[in-house]
């Protein structure tokens, strides 16, 4: 993927985050779930999740100009289409061992949704299955290496040296989602820890206000995204201030990579989380940052 194509992108969010809009506080449909292609029904992910989102549309499905051309469409007069990237493997050479290897590679397409067209032919059926809620105990329930999670604690915070996740009690929560929200938050910090997915932004940080904090913040906050709607959390406290939207828009600024390579790790996070195989390996997704280890002892 290109610079351009970064800049594509992070202009796209930061114009929403301009004016107001939080991509990753928008819950896809509960109905519907995740927005997905219409005509592979294969959910779309990572950053695309929210990019699709953020034109709420009503109907999860998406195509490409020559799929709906393909099945006899047009694209309405005066639509815009959605910018949405792409992992494609490629077969390289690694410098080191000389061995053949698939690393991929990023591409960007543009995408529209069934409302922007008219005379689409032979629909296919949704698949009902695409999209399956998990209750969110069993999905705490169910993870994989689960970190301690202990409870009665004064605030919620993930310590990477002791692998423990800390969590005030159910009833200083408003709702039972908004303590799950916030748990799926900690526990995303914890699918960073060396024995789980070794995520730089964990075992890297050099503490409140270094880069690799604000990622790490930011692929904590995607990942309980994802969480949220895979167990149908739609109403959760989220913070929209106008402090938080500057420091997010500063942040995305300085490093137009940010929120493309954020939004991959955050997808490899839930996956973790919820069991599932993931595409990639992380270390193929996202380059290493070659900083010494200096792990913090709590992240909020």
């Amino acid at each position: 993927m290109n610079n351009k194509s970064y800049d594509r992108i992070t202009e796209r969010i930061v114009s929403l985050l301009s004016q107001g809009t939080v991509p990753w506080h928008k819950p896809w449909h509960v109905q519907t779930g995740l927005p997905r292609n219409l005509i592979t029904q294969k959910p779309y992910r990572g950053i695309n999740v929210f990019l699709l989102m953020a034109m709420n549309y009503e109907s999860p499905n998406w195509l490409t100009l020559r799929q709906a051309n393909a099945m006899g469409g047009q694209i309405k007069p005066g639509e815009k289409s959605c910018p949405v990237v792409f992992w494609k493997p490629m077969q390289v050479k690694d410098k080191e061992s000389g061995e053949d290897r698939k690393i991929p590679f990023l591409r960007l397409y543009h995408v529209f949704n069934v409302s922007q067209c008219t005379g689409l032919k032979n629909i296919p059926p949704a698949d009902d299955a695409a999209f399956i809620q998990t209750l969110p105990a069993e999905l705490v329930a169910n993870m994989p290496q689960r970190p301690v999670i202990k409870l009665g604690m004064a605030m919620a915070s993930y310590s990477p040296v002791s692998d423990v996740v800390n969590m005030p009690d159910h009833a200083r929560f408003k709702s039972d989602d908004h303590y799950h929200a916030t748990l799926f938050h900690e526990l995303v910090h914890a699918t960073g820890h060396e024995t789980r997915l070794k995520r730089a932004s964990i075992m890297e940080r050099n503490g409140y206000g270094s880069n690799p904090y604000a990622k790490e913040e930011l692929i904590a906050e995607m990942g309980s995204a994802f969480l949220c709607g895979y167990a149908g959390i739609v109403d959760r406290t989220i913070n929209s201030s106008a402090a938080y939207l500057e420091g997010w828009l500063k942040s995305l600024k300085e490093d137009k990579t940010l929120i493309v390579h954020a939004a991959a790790q955050a997808q490899k996070a839930a996956d973790f989380i919820l069991g599932h195989k993931p595409e990639y390996p992380v270390e193929d997704i996202i380059p290493k940052i070659s900083v010494p280890p200096k792990p913090a002892e709590v992240m909020a």
